[in-house]
């Protein structure tokens, strides 16, 4: 057995509304567990969602970054960087390889014009016009991997997520395949998400086994590090409208709630959340 393969992982924030608290714990783990690993760490932005991408939330992204005083190997250097070179429009030619490989497998999709809160409707041809496609996972699928936050996890996805979307009704490549390409592309080897995404994870596990061009994308190659949601210092599950006033994010916040929630999570004692480097400190030390 050969030497562990180099942490590679990344941040992917979504410009379709400002950054909230949840966001901003996710940078600061993600930032920790890459740099006690000597690893490289990316900024990837999904911006597929176009209806919803506003310049505002794109420049929201930069700012909450270095308010937080992290930093990045890897990406865009700001938002306009960002659209000239590193927008997931640029790579829509493999996004769509993957969809047109995909659709070659019989029974694997089918399209549908429900959407995401309707009840399964029926199942239609795949050049149903103006109808999304979906990913028929039989009913006993179960995703196992061993979780580098959690342990041993599975998902039964045939119940959680029977028929997850791949290709949006306008045509374009879903988040679960367009993140699967991307994190291919950039060798990512550490994903770290909040433990609500665990369907997500599986859906992309199952997803990316379909076909011998994406296999690559599998535990244990890719370690998944699912973190607990957050919670205040009672142990009460923070709110949506705890973490922060909808038009600042979690600017409108003190750095140190961040900072106190990383603590937390990680189990460090309370000062560690007085500064990122006392928390970055206390974190390479703990066990």
């Amino acid at each position: 057995m050969g030497p562990p393969a180099p942490v590679v992982a990344r941040l992917a924030p979504t410009p379709s509304g400002c950054l909230h608290l949840g966001n901003a714990v996710n940078f600061v783990l993600t930032w920790l567990l890459t740099r006690r690993a000597g690893g490289t760490l990316h900024l990837r932005i999904d911006d597929l969602d176009r209806a919803r991408l506003r310049r505002p939330y794109l420049d929201n992204i930069f700012r909450v970054i270095d308010w937080l005083g992290i930093d990045y190997d890897q990406g865009p250097r700001g938002p306009d960087d960002f659209l000239r070179h590193h927008s997931q429009l640029l790579h829509l030619p493999e996004y769509n390889a993957v969809l047109r490989r995909l659709a070659q497998r019989p029974g694997l999709l089918a399209a549908s014009h429900r959407s995401r809160t309707e009840a399964p409707g029926a199942l239609l041809p795949l050049d149903t016009p103006g109808a999304a496609w979906r990913a028929l996972v039989p009913p006993p699928t179960a995703v196992r991997w061993t979780d580098a936050g959690q342990g041993p996890t599975q998902v039964l996805l045939g119940q959680e997520m029977p028929d997850f979307v791949i290709r949006k009704k306008d045509g374009v490549a879903a988040y679960q395949v367009a993140s699967v390409v991307d994190d291919l592309r950039l060798g990512t080897t550490l994903i770290v998400r909040g433990l609500d995404l665990r369907a997500s994870t599986a859906a992309q596990l199952w997803l990316a086994a379909q076909l011998t061009e994406t296999a690559a994308f599998n535990a244990p190659r890719i370690q998944f590090y699912h973190h607990n949601l957050l919670t205040d210092a009672a142990g009460n599950k923070l709110s949506k409208s705890q973490q922060g006033a909808l038009a600042t994010g979690v600017l409108g916040q003190e750095r140190g709630a961040v900072l106190g929630a990383v603590a937390r999570l990680l189990k460090l004692p309370t000062e560690a959340g007085e500064s990122l480097a006392a928390l970055r400190a206390a974190f390479e030390v703990a066990v």
